[in-house]
């Protein structure tokens, strides 16, 4: 099963994506009572940003993935872990068994399903009492680098909008009537990168790629003129790593 939305043209670009705050992904592990050893499903897995991160951890980890370019590059970066097993499938349909998770995450993912339909399988295929989590990294917007950026997004893109990946997950959590209370976590990571990997990772931007269409290449070009203009071999990008999690009633 796929989804709506074809990341084939914008899975290489994903690899140059910043991690998850590991001050976050520590927190969620240990709100969410997670040990080694525990069984994860991490959905909409991509290029194994998350993934990795709960492998490292010492976790098994069930990676699903819809698109085949980006699961083969995410199966590429896993394979020094014998525990993260690879499968398509989406987040209303992961294709797992029922009761077999202790948690159920979706890093940068949740905003491309139905929300309602994937909290249903989340639910189906966790354990009693696991746990459900989503994230997302955002851009610090008042730093003057990606402000200029938003600048050219904005110009070319009438009512740019973010969808929901900038909304606060609180209240869609709690309409599924599922789980218990939402709990939100974020923390702060500083992704130093190069300029040149910077500026290829805007190829990966899913939700400029579907609002620009046509305009799409014109504005990674007007992008990589803007940052090549500040004439630095590495940049600091400031993100927010943010969580909501809740617990399976």
């Amino acid at each position: 099963m796929k989804t709506e939305w074809d990341y084939t043209d914008l899975a290489d670009a994903y690899l140059k994506r910043p991690d998850y705050a590991q001050s976050a992904i520590d927190r969620m592990l240990a709100t969410a009572g997670i040990k080694p050893g525990d069984i994860v499903c991490d959905v909409g897995a991509g290029a194994a940003h998350l993934t990795i991160k709960l492998a490292e951890y010492g976790l098994r980890v069930y990676a699903v993935e819809p698109n085949d370019a980006m699961r083969k590059n995410g199966r590429k970066r896993t394979e020094e872990f014998p525990d993260v097993k690879w499968q398509e499938g989406v987040g209303e349909a992961t294709g797992m068994e029922a009761g077999k998770f202790d948690l159920v995450t979706f890093g940068s993912s949740f905003n491309v399903c139905n929300r309602q339909e994937a909290l249903q399988e989340s639910s189906r295929i966790l354990k009693q009492a696991g746990w459900f989590a989503c994230m997302w990294n955002h851009r610090d917007l008042t730093d003057p680098l990606q402000n200029g950026i938003e600048d050219i997004l904005k110009a070319h893109i009438k009512d740019y909008g973010y969808g929901t990946r900038r909304e606060d997950q609180s209240e869609v959590i709690r309409e599924s009537g599922l789980f218990e209370e939402v709990i939100y976590i974020e923390g702060a990571v500083r992704h130093q990168i190069l300029a040149e990997d910077f500026i290829e990772g805007w190829k990966s931007h899913g939700t400029v790629y579907r609002q620009a269409k046509e305009k799409f290449d014109l504005i990674n070009k007007e992008i990589r003129e803007f940052v090549e203009s500040q004439e630095k071999e590495y940049i600091e990008v400031p993100y927010t790593t943010r969580v909501w999690m809740a617990r399976k009633k």
